[in-house]
């Protein structure tokens, strides 16, 4: 009795990796020798802003700690501290709504928590100041209602340390909710199931089995929104809550000390440090994981009545705190008000925006595509070694990028500008530090895991299998790559880019370090005015960065949905 031939003997694509499908590899120096060169670049900043914070302690460093680092210090902590725990409480409570319950408007909800991620926090910052400032139109109607006068009323401070944590936590959630949704997905129903046969209702069912299960998502989520606390620079800037963000942009402008701009980067980072490190202290040596193979979903219970209500309230309540009322507070005033510029004068913040996010983002997904690739053909630790110190960016603020790329740059450009004068005479100026390279630079390293990130997950999908059919029919490894696993991957490196596209459009603090003199994009443009308290004129502007967050958010929301 014969047996039928297996899959892989008819068709080489179905073959999947492993010893009876041996693959043929490259040279692994090639690949090597263009990933490690590149994640040496992108780890310089880094490495200089270490390297010039090790210089002797000045005058002006002296008088920072002994006078604004204290301050600068609580005010991080507590920060993050507000902004972690109501991130985690929004994000996992709103996930486990439209992931475990059925409710009126759950499906349309279930994409809408993300329209938050569309809106930059230094906008959403400016919205709410127009709206709750003494001179806004809540405290007016208040006034008109009650025929008091400012100063006999309480009313909340917005601008305030509590008020930046709720500015920030608001556009920062759906970083808890994105995780945390997969995660509840990924439970087991029997888990759940024995947990209502032994008494418990679906809120005990949440807060004793879910949520514990789901520790190192909503972990993930509150580190990346941690993370971008502590860089956040407009929001605590036009609050006038002194962090390490601000700190580092008043020693390097306002100081003009780079030895104690340095020195503060580094305490940002080492407090980025900290928060990794206990957060892997308290979870210890204990697993998350599935206990039995069965892996059905959750199935959704229906509710009705006010539970349905109370859970619409509580869904939609972020979404209308983090993008519908500083949304329409930047129509109305855009309606009203607007840029007093006229288009031609307009045009150009908008033009500098769009050039240097598409460059950034054709470089990130470059970049990115190469360093995914050489892991992918040859996995070993040099390989390994790259990606990591690629994604090193993502955990450090924009402001300290900044720094870490000025000063080097810097240097270079005086000892070539010294140079050329002995030489010849000349000045050569700012070559590398004066212009929009340098900023693009920066940009890439603090974004580059993101499109790695990207590209890496679609990688993912393609089977290996479809490369070594590709070798089998003689084609090198190049033009296998090239023609069978790039158009496959297509989809991941436009997400990539559009990713990147968007981030670089909303980055503020890299931009007011880093960009030449008198290059201002949107994002400046919104800075500036608002800092003049123009909150009117500014709503143009951060309409349209936040119109074009909305582009990365409906394709992520239509990945989700898939």
């Amino acid at each position: 009795m014969t047996r039928p031939l297996p899959a892989s003997a008819l068709d080489p694509a179905a073959a999947g990796p492993g010893p009876t499908a041996p693959r043929r590899r490259g040279r692994a120096p090639f690949w090597t020798l263009l990933a490690l060169p590149l994640a040496a670049l992108i780890a310089a900043p880094i490495l200089a802003v270490a390297v010039t914070a090790a210089v002797p302690a000045g005058a002006v460093w002296r008088h920072i700690a002994a006078t604004t680092l204290p301050e600068m210090l609580g005010n991080s902590v507590l920060l993050v501290l507000l902004v972690g725990a109501m991130t985690a409480s929004c994000g996992a409570v709103a996930a486990w709504l439209v992931t475990a319950c059925r409710f009126p408007g759950s499906r349309a909800l279930d994409v809408a928590l993300l329209l938050p991620m569309a809106m930059p926090a230094y906008v959403c910052a400016y919205a709410y100041t127009w709206l709750l400032d003494a001179a806004g139109p809540a405290q007016t109607a208040l006034r008109d209602l009650t025929g008091l006068r400012w100063g006999q009323y309480w009313f909340p401070e917005i601008r305030s340390l509590p008020g930046a944590a709720f500015v920030l936590a608001m556009v920062l959630y759906p970083y808890v909710y994105l995780l945390c949704r997969g995660a509840f997905q990924q439970q087991s129903v029997c888990l759940v199931e024995a947990s209502r046969t032994l008494g418990h209702n679906l809120p005990h069912c949440f807060l004793r089995l879910a949520l514990p299960l789901a520790r190192p998502a909503i972990v993930g989520g509150v580190a990346l929104a941690l993370m971008e606390t502590l860089a956040d620079f407009g929001t605590v800037q036009f609050f006038a809550v002194r962090t390490f963000t601000t700190g580092i942009y008043e020693a390097w402008f306002g100081l003009g000390d780079r030895g104690a701009a340095s020195q503060l980067a580094v305490c940002l980072m080492g407090l980025v440090a900290a928060l990794l490190a206990v957060e892997h202290m308290l979870r210890g040596g204990r697993r998350y994981h599935p206990t039995t193979n069965r892996q059905p979903p959750v199935r959704p219970v229906a509710l009705s009545g006010w539970k349905a209500a109370l859970a619409f309230a509580v869904c939609a309540a972020p979404v209308l705190l983090g993008f519908g009322v500083p949304a329409g507070a930047l129509l109305t005033l855009m309606v009203e008000v607007g840029d007093p510029l006229e288009p031609r004068r307009f045009l150009p913040f908008a033009t500098n925006s769009l050039l240097l996010a598409g460059t950034t983002a054709v470089a990130a997904v470059a970049a990115a595509a190469l360093l995914a690739w050489a892991a992918r053909l040859h996995p070993g630790w040099p390989q390994r070694l790259a990606k990591r110190i690629a994604g090193l960016g993502y955990a450090v603020p924009g402001s300290v990028i900044a720094v870490g790329t000025l000063v080097p740059l810097g240097l270079l450009d005086n000892a070539m500008d010294g140079w050329v004068r002995a030489r010849f005479g000349v000045s050569t100026g700012l070559l590398l530090s004066g212009g929009a390279a340098a900023l693009v630079f920066a940009y890439l390293v603090r974004f580059l895991a993101v499109a790695l990130s990207a590209v890496e997950s679609g990688l993912g999908r393609i089977r290996p299998s479809l490369r070594d059919a590709a070798r089998v029919l003689g084609s090198p490894v190049g033009a296998a790559v090239r023609r069978v696993e790039m158009p496959l991957a297509r989809p991941a490196l436009l997400t990539a880019g559009l990713l990147v596209f968007v981030d670089t459009m909303k980055e503020l603090p890299a931009t007011l370090i880093v960009r030449p003199f008198d290059f201002d994009t949107l994002a400046v443009r919104v800075h500036s005015l608002a800092a003049d308290e123009r909150l009117a004129e500014a709503s143009t502007a951060a309409l349209l960065i936040v119109v074009t967050g909305l582009l990365p958010v409906m394709a992520l929301a239509r990945a989700v949905r898939r």
